[in-house]
Parts: C-alpha cells; structure tokens; sequence
C-alpha cells in the first residue's frame, strides 16, 4: 500500500528585510503623517499620488545598467517583454509624472507625496527593504526663495512634531560652490568627482583624517578592507578640509579666495580667462538665501550653513539641505552619539530633462518616516498610537441578540466604537475577559433583571482597574465591583459619552 503523502503545509514567516505592523504603530504613523501633512498644506502645498511600479527605464541611471534591472530594485518583466521596477524614491516617479502632464500642471507646481519605496538591498539591525518617505517639492521655480521655503518648511516641520530648537538642525549648502572648486582644480572626470564627494560625505562618520585619506590614496578601514581614493594633490586636499570645516560664509569666502590665487580660476564659455567657477553659488548663499532666511525670522539656531553637507551625489545641481537632529541616542554598542539626520533635500534640475530635452527646475525634500519616528519615541514625543478598543456589549440571554445589537447600533450612530461580544456566551468571565485584551473603555451588561428594570449595567473597565488595585482581598473586590454602575436604558449612550477614554476619543476625533 502507498504511503499517504503529508499535506504540504507553507512556513509562516516573513520575507528578510519587510515587517508587520501593528495597530498602535499605525495609529502612531497616521497621527505624526497628520502633523506632517498640516504644515505642508500651510505651505500651499497639494496631494498627488504616483503608483508602486515604474518603466525601468523611466527611474533613470540610478538603476544599474544590467539585463535585468534588479540590483538595488524589485524588477519583473511584463507580458509586453518590458521591465518594471518597484518605486526606490519618491523623486523619480514625480519627474516622470512631471514630463507626462507637463502641459496640465499649474507652474510652479507645489506637491506632497507620502508613500512605500523599496530597496533591494541586503537589509540589516534598522534597515529594511520597505520603508515609508513623505515628501515635497516644488517644479518650475528656478529661484533660490523656492530652496529657501523648502529648508523653512523643514524647520517648522520639525517643531511642530514636538522636537525642540537645539534638538534638531537644517543643515544648508550649495553644490554648485564645491562643484565649482572641483573644476577650478582640474577634477573633470564623473568617477573621481564621485570620490570627492564620497569622501566628503563621510566627514562626520570618519573625521578628519579619515577623509584626508579618502582624497588622497585612499583608506584601510579596521577589517583591512582598502578604499581607493580621489587622487587629490595634498595643497588642495587641505583646502577642501578648510572648506568643508569652515562654519560660516565668511570663512568659506577666505578659503575660495585661496584656491583662487592657487588656481587663478578658469576658463569660462566666454574665452574669460579667470573665471571663478564657484562665485554664483557662493552668491546665491550670501545674497538670496541667508537674506530669506533673516527676513523671515529662522536664524542659525534653526538653518544653519554647513559647507560639508553634500547629499545626493548624482542627484542635485544647486542647494542641498538635511534635517539633522542633534540629540544624543545611545548605540548598540552602548555609545553617546548624535541621532543624525531624519531626511533631506536639495535641487535637481535635470531629472525631468530626460522626458522633456528641456530643463525644468525643480526642488524638494524627503523625509524617512521609520527613522523619524524612532527619533520622537527617543524624545518621547511620539503619540503611543493606543486608541480605546470598542465598547463591548455582553450577551447574556441569546434570545435578547436583536436587542444587544440595538444597543450597539445606538453607540455607533453617536461615533462610539462598539461591538457585540460574537464569541460563546455560555462564560461571562470571558466575555469580560476579551474586553479586557481589547483595552476596551467599557463592557455593558444586561441581564433578564436588568430588564425588567429598564436599567443597564456599565462597567468602567479603565476606572475599574484603578479602584481594583486599591482592593487587597478577593472577597471586598466581589462585592464591592469596582468601577460597575448602573443607569437607566435610555440613558446607556449619554453615560458612555462621560467615560473618560470615550470623551478623549470623541474630543480628539472631531471633523
């Protein structure tokens, strides 16, 4: 006889890098989004919405160049034979959506977005391959007062989630100053003025010297491991020191004036000899933005000018800026440091040309909702997500279903959670019980006495649970029933109300 093969039963378990999420942390996100969402729409920013799946093609050369495009992407091919990618960003599909509508969209165009990226990369302690950003930009706005609003409205984004000045930074700059130093010293190349910027970039993490190494020769980590360098020569490895150390605009303006005399700039389109390369972004942070900055009230204790503060290598081509907060978290090692940065932006004015041939502005940021959450729960700012679990009626005679369900009918029509307990009714106990696990605010007891009465029971079980551990014997807390009261039938909707954790709900809850 055959043996009987066993029923193949699938492993619950999650796929490496991609999480649930329970209720309280969703309640808490939607609460802190809310925040988010409200000074965005201050701002005169609107919603838009772009879809999960991209062309391939259309999200640019930040996806490497293979048969399959799946090296940092989720990729799959369509019945058409044409490749799709799960969205990394939020920019991308913007750009795309952008260049599509180009000629219905009301310039400039002021638009939020908050959604699911994915990553397709190895994840680790923190890092997943599915997060949440929430972000904004503006398109068609050439100006420096658009980049200025941007850093303006990460600012108020952040105090209007609780975090306090001192506790977080706008860290500003403009690319086009270290762009423009980079070609006054002959760095031409794509791939060695990646490595400066890498190298930069690394200036909190690694310190000075160990971006010294990075411009010059190169660098041996603790493992062994060698990262080749930028091949700098030493006198312009100093000034980039100088220049990404420096901590006001007044000293930036003394070390380009050095790499001028070294240089003696170059040659522009023109035929200019001399030409200063750096001098317009330098302009645009003296003249433009530090002075919006100043009309409208946001010092250094809330923008700061922060010359070592690059972002998106490929990405930008004028101001960048990163929310940074400067709170200290401890580390997994058990070590002191600053929490560091919850999002970032800055100019890309060439992403949509790849559509249009045309360049289009465009400026934006994004925030990393995960890790700005983990920071207001370092704060303790983070509203805990726990809302009242619904009113449970108890059933106590199955003959009275239609008039529990009455009960319950009543307690929604007035915008009050509630249920009707849909388990076995045989044990009480237990229907109390699972009101209990559902942190519900009451439980409501009819039985035939009751009735007859034309009374309800109402147990307060948030209340109940304060008196009860007042009560040291068994016997009191029997006869005694915390927290239980009694009204009158048609009075069960106005008493809930008074419970409160119903009130708070309610209040809070309000269009």
């Amino acid at each position: 006889m055959a043996k009987k093969q066993k029923k193949f039963k699938p492993k619950a378990r999650l796929p490496r890098g991609f999480g649930d999420r329970s209720s309280a942390d969703i309640k808490a996100t939607d609460i802190m989004l809310a925040k988010i969402r409200q000074v965005y729409e201050l701002y005169g920013f609107d919603p838009v919405e772009t879809p999960f799946f991209e062309y391939s093609d259309a999200m640019g050369k930040f996806l490497p160049d293979t048969d399959r495009p799946n090296a940092g992407v989720f990729s799959l091919q369509d019945d058409d034979e044409q490749w799709m990618s799960l969205r990394y960003d939020l920019t991308a599909p913007l750009a795309r959506h952008v260049a599509q509508n180009i000629n219905q969209i009301t310039m400039p165009y002021r638009t939020y977005r908050q959604g699911w990226v994915f990553r397709n990369e190895k994840p680790g302690p923190g890092r997943f391959r599915q997060f949440m950003q929430f972000d904004a930009d503006i398109v068609g706005a050439p100006g420096v007062a658009a980049d200025a609003e941007m850093a303006m409205m990460m600012a108020d984004t952040m105090e209007a989630l609780g975090i306090k000045r001192g506790d977080y930074v706008i860290r500003v700059n403009n690319r086009k100053v270290l762009d423009g130093v980079l070609e006054a010293i002959g760095v031409t190349e794509e791939a060695q003025k990646l490595s400066v910027l890498r190298a930069i970039d690394k200036f909190d993490k690694f310190g000075e010297e160990g971006v010294r190494l990075l411009l010059g020769k190169g660098r041996k980590d603790e493992s062994g491991d060698f990262t080749e360098g930028a091949g700098l020569d030493d006198r312009f490895i100093g000034l980039i020191i100088l220049m990404i150390s420096a901590t006001s605009v007044t000293e930036l303006w003394k070390v380009l004036n050095q790499f001028t005399s070294i240089t003696g700039g170059v040659t522009n389109e023109m035929g200019t000899e001399g030409f200063l390369p750096y001098d317009d972004g330098l302009y645009e942070i003296i003249e433009q933005l530090q002075k919006l900055f100043d009309a409208a009230g946001y010092n250094s204790d809330r923008i700061r000018f922060d010359p070592s503060c690059v972002r998106g290598l490929e990405y930008y081509t004028g101001m960048v800026y990163e929310a940074e907060l400067t709170f200290d978290v401890t580390n997994e090692k058990g070590q002191k440091v600053q929490f560091g940065s919850v999002g970032g932006g800055g100019r890309y004015d060439g992403l949509i040309e790849r559509f249009t041939g045309q360049k289009v502005p465009a400026t934006g940021f994004s925030i990393g909702v995960s890790r700005l959450m983990t920071a207001l729960k370092n704060l303790d700012k983070l509203d805990d997500g726990q809302i009242p679990g619904p009113v449970v009626v108890c059933v106590m005679d199955r003959d009275q279903i239609g008039e529990y369900q009455k009960m319950v009918a009543e307690l929604r029509d007035a915008g009050i959670r509630a249920e009707m307990y849909q388990g076995n009714p045989k044990n009480f106990g237990k229907q109390l019980q699972y009101a209990d696990r559902r942190n519900s605010p009451a439980a409501i007891i009819q039985g035939s006495d009751e009735r007859e009465k034309g009374i309800v029971q109402i147990k307060d079980l948030h209340e109940g649970k304060k008196a009860a551990a007042a009560i040291a014997d068994n016997e009191t807390w029997k006869s005694e029933r915390p927290g239980q009261f009694e009204v009158k039938r048609d009075q069960l909707v106005n008493e809930i109300k008074k419970l409160p954790a119903v009130n708070n709900w309610l209040e809070g809850n309000k269009v």
